[in-house]
């Protein structure tokens, strides 16, 4: 059954224009947790070249992306995939690039983790690995919409909760990535681009 996520809606057009600039020419896209499937919808349409591998632990949310990709979905868009990003092995062996739309906070740090961990598995050197949503950063005040958000996620879940820009920078580097790229994006979200080196 398809569902929809009104966000995805407002933030697709914002996120494709950094992805147009980030993406390689041709090869394969993961996105993991890919929710609802309406990003993977829409970006496997916006970039016809790139083969759009969508994917989620859930198995509700795998259905909603079948949904989509049977109604409408272009012919470089995949199955989704079960896949975990905590999970120690990916039932993947390689992508030409790695998207992530707002799971960091909504999920505990060992995602985070094994999120790091698996692009350096799979991904080739100067591959990026591109995240979305809100962070806390040093000397920059955190908007009082995200402060609630916050206390919101923690409330529903100790674990989860918006992560600190510099802690996702050393994970990052623990795993051979470094972060190129840090875009303002609306509704106090952020892109940020890892490559791996």
């Amino acid at each position: 059954m398809k569902q929809h996520a009104p966000a995805a809606a407002r933030n697709r057009e914002p996120i494709a224009a950094v992805l147009a600039e980030e993406l390689p020419a041709t090869g394969l896209v993961l996105e993991v947790a890919s929710g609802t499937g309406e990003h993977a919808l829409a970006f496997a349409r916006r970039f016809p070249t790139l083969i759009w591998q969508p994917s989620d632990p859930d198995a509700a949310a795998r259905d909603s992306i079948a949904a989509w990709r049977e109604e409408s979905g272009p012919d470089n868009l995949r199955s989704p995939l079960a896949l975990d990003a905590a999970a120690e092995a990916w039932p993947i062996a390689h992508a030409d690039a790695l998207l992530c739309i707002n799971m960091l906070h909504i999920s505990p740090w060992e995602a985070a983790e094994g999120l790091f961990a698996g692009a350096a598995r799979i991904l080739p050197q100067g591959a990026p690995l591109m995240l979305y949503g809100p962070y806390r950063e040093a000397d920059v005040v955190t908007a009082p919409s995200n402060e609630a958000f916050d206390a919101s996620l923690k409330a529903r879940n100790p674990t989860w909760g918006l992560r600190d820009l510099a802690a996702v920078d050393r994970l990052a580097e623990r795993n051979g990535l470094g972060r190129a790229r840090r875009t303002a994006m609306p509704a106090n979200n952020l892109m940020l681009i890892y490559r791996k080196q």
